[in-house]
């Protein structure tokens, strides 16, 4: 397969990944792939062992929280951060990695992916937090909008 091949059967993936979020506001799946590889997968809910937000409550929408603001707001890690935290957990090394994720990235999951070693990022939807990928730019990460049906 060709990239463009590649970039949409890793897509779909993401899609698929996402579909065992726990999050009450949005269901968000991301891949850690090198050489055609996936080295973790992610999606965004609670840690393990904890309560899930459709018993508690979502803590953001009790707090009218928009989106894109106040991360730390949350009960959930972002489905990048447990992508990470699952290839370390494993220990498999995502330095020159591409991260697949079905929206992009907020600012604290951009930040663990330019120390993480991640040289590109393929995201399905935007998401309100320009810094995000700004700082991306500036660390010289490549970075884009996949255009396939399923990122709309």
């Amino acid at each position: 397969m060709e990239r463009p091949e590649w970039d949409e059967y890793f897509m779909q993936i993401t899609q698929l990944v996402a579909s065992r979020s726990t999050c009450m506001r949005r269901q968000v799946g991301a891949l850690l792939v090198k050489e055609k590889n996936i080295m973790a997968t992610g999606y965004n809910g609670v840690p393990s062992g904890i309560t899930h937000c459709d018993v508690t409550g979502c803590l953001r929408e009790q707090l009218n929280v928009p989106s894109g603001e106040r991360h730390e707001l949350c009960r959930g890690l972002h489905a990048e951060q447990n992508a990470i935290i699952q290839a370390a957990k494993h220990g498999s090394s995502i330095v020159g990695s591409t991260l697949y994720c079905t929206d992009s990235p907020c600012i604290i999951c951009s930040k663990m992916l330019i120390n993480a070693g991640v040289v590109e990022v393929i995201f399905g939807r935007g998401y309100p937090d320009s810094l995000s990928l700004e700082m991306l730019a500036e660390a010289g990460i490549k970075f884009r909008q996949h255009s396939g049906e399923d990122s709309k």
